[in-house]
């Protein structure tokens, strides 16, 4: 156990604490204000206040975690050796940052809660973020500064062994609309029918009826590909459908219809199952329990995870809803347009509600990568080439690495040509883990 000492003990003090040390490292981590208590410590300890008691690992805090509420804070970002960080400390000080302070700032997404400019959607946008405007989006930082304290720890405690982690992949599903052309209703197909002849899309009129009459497959009907993908690999692939009403922003099936609640129960009979919440439901409690009801009635479990439709999150509310409703992990923490690591890390974490000032048993698992940021890269090889550099990048901390593709992804569209690759690229690379 790693005992600290600290002149306050408080709850932004205890979770940017067990982030890096319990969650990351896998070492439990206690606290003291007690001076004796410290000294009879004969194992793993360190202080975080404004002085150092004698030569112990000492890491100068910042005042952001004793603090309250949200403030404009200073933030200066320096280079430091192979990453990037802020909040500096001091000559006296074993880290030349204070890590634990901008691990916390990260995490809670503190800048979310700052005046910001958001995007038709009204969604955070990756340009609004201290990791694009200073060009660490591209690395799990906080991950990289454990390990820097990992290291000045192991040179402090010789005889302490440190548990191992290993790299894992968490793929998602993400399923908005199930099928194209399928199981639409009467209406919504006479209506989808008339619209490709008034637009002169005579090729989509044409293989819209050769699925209709069973000639030729859906072409969002990837879900057989996706099976027996999951058969080969150990790891459980979750795949979010969106079960909502029919409106402007959600388009799926009807949730009523037979072949769709069989589609759902066959997929979860291999894969994690989980909501897609409905554009509406982010807003409103009730209709996102009537959304999860349905579900569990669909699937006959516990509903353990979600992901917001758009990626749309709404802080704190959105995360209060889940955290009220029971709901275990959220999929939605990532950036649609870029890849990397929205809240600088990528092990999962709990969500810090900045407004009551509480750890909630909320876990974040933030997406790295998706197929639509991988879009903006034209050749085959710089989409390789990208992936892998994320890839690699969680691979050196041992970390999680959570990908998102769509059941279209996988279709016949050309625009999603060699995706296919792409998604089983990432899942090797946790075989080869295996392997070596």
């Amino acid at each position: 156990m790693l005992l600290v000492y600290t002149h306050k003990i408080t709850p932004r003090v205890r979770y940017a604490f067990k982030h890096l040390c319990t969650r990351i490292l896998g070492v439990p981590v206690s606290f003291t204000t007690t001076i004796e208590e410290f000294i009879a410590h004969d194992s793993l300890k360190m202080s975080y206040t404004r002085q150092p008691l004698s030569n112990e690992v000492f890491i100068k805090n910042h005042e952001l975690l004793f603090e309250q509420g949200v403030s404009d804070v200073d933030i200066n970002v320096h280079d430091w050796e192979d990453t990037k960080c802020f909040f500096t400390t001091g000559d006296k000080s074993a880290l030349p940052f204070d890590i634990f302070a901008a691990s916390f700032y990260l995490l809670s997404r503190y800048e979310e809660y700052l005046p910001h400019v958001k995007d038709n959607f009204g969604r955070f946008t990756a340009k609004e973020s201290l990791a694009f405007k200073h060009q660490f989006l591209d690395q799990p930082v906080i991950d990289i500064w454990a390990y820097k304290l990992k290291s000045v720890l192991e040179q402090k405690f010789e005889g302490f062994t440190f548990p191992k982690r290993h790299y894992t992949v968490q793929p998602v599903i993400d399923v908005p609309t199930a099928y194209y052309f399928k199981q639409k209703g009467l209406m919504r197909t006479v209506g989808g029918a008339c619209n490709d002849l008034l637009r002169l899309k005579f090729k989509r009129f044409y293989n819209r009826f050769l699925v209709l009459f069973g000639f030729k497959r859906d072409p969002y009907d990837t879900f057989k590909w996706i099976i027996n993908k999951q058969k080969r690999y150990p790891f459980k692939f979750i795949v979010f459908f969106l079960i909502g009403d029919y409106s402007t922003y959600d388009k799926n099936i009807n949730v009523n219809k037979k072949q769709f609640v069989s589609l759902i129960k066959s997929v979860a009979d291999y894969c994690k199952v989980g909501l897609k919440a409905s554009y509406f439901s982010l807003d409103d409690i009730d209709i996102l329990k009537k959304e999860k009801k349905k579900m569990e009635f669909i699937t006959n479990y516990e509903l353990e995870a979600t992901r917001n439709s758009f990626s749309k999150i709404n802080l704190p509310t959105s995360y209060r809803n889940l955290t009220e409703l029971e709901i275990k992990n959220d999929f939605t923490m990532g950036y649609l347009n870029y890849m990397g690591f929205r809240a600088g890390t990528c092990t999962p974490f709990l969500f810090y509600d900045l407004d009551y000032e509480t750890q909630t048993p909320l876990l974040i698992n933030s997406f790295h990568c998706i197929d639509h940021a991988l879009l903006k890269h034209q050749s085959q090889l710089d989409k390789k080439q990208k992936l892998q550099g994320l890839i690699n990048a969680v691979k050196r901390v041992n970390g999680t690495f959570t990908p998102v593709f769509h059941n279209y992804t996988f279709g016949s569209d050309e625009k999603w040509k060699g995706f296919k690759k792409i998604f089983t690229q990432i899942l090797e690379s946790a075989d080869e883990i295996k392997r070596d």
